[in-house]
């Protein structure tokens, strides 16, 4: 299962990141405190869609974009096959899909390709899974094609 605070979270940081912004700058340029807004990019807390307009609004983005951002990449996630479904230690044979248990830390991860498109899902509990989508750009578009979200 994805969480929509996890993906909203992965959107904002990204965005934050992708400024060379600080928590600090950016939790008090939306007047949000500096805890508050790392555990709403850890998806730890789901934002008020006040509290997300500030947000948007301190990272020069508007809120339908992220909005529209975070709806791209769970559809995307519902698309593709055997990505919201619970991760089972060996692959299966009917989709093109990876999974694997790492030992140390004893997370299932899944990872699925199809048409340019390269999902992976990291199951940490029953109820907490993250997701990363990314899309795959060919080498004759020139625009920017890459969601990134968990």
């Amino acid at each position: 299962m994805v969480l929509l605070r996890r993906v909203i979270g992965d959107a904002l940081r990204a965005r934050r990141q992708g400024q060379h912004r600080t928590l600090r700058e950016v939790s008090s340029a939306a007047n949000v405190s500096l805890g508050y807004l790392s555990e709403i990019e850890r998806g730890q807390k789901e934002p008020s869609s006040e509290l997300l307009a500030a947000i948007c609004h301190a990272l020069g983005a508007r809120l339908s974009e992220l909005l529209r951002e975070v709806s791209d990449t769970v559809a995307l996630a519902e698309q593709l096959p055997g990505v919201l479904v619970p991760v089972q230690d060996e692959p299966t044979e009917s989709t093109p899909v990876a999974a694997a248990v790492s030992k140390a830390t004893g997370r299932a991860v899944r990872q699925v390709s199809a048409d340019g498109v390269a999902v992976s899902v990291r199951q940490e509990s029953p109820l907490k899974a993250t997701l990363r989508s990314t899309r795959v750009r060919s080498p004759e578009r020139t625009d920017r094609d890459v969601v990134c979200a968990a």
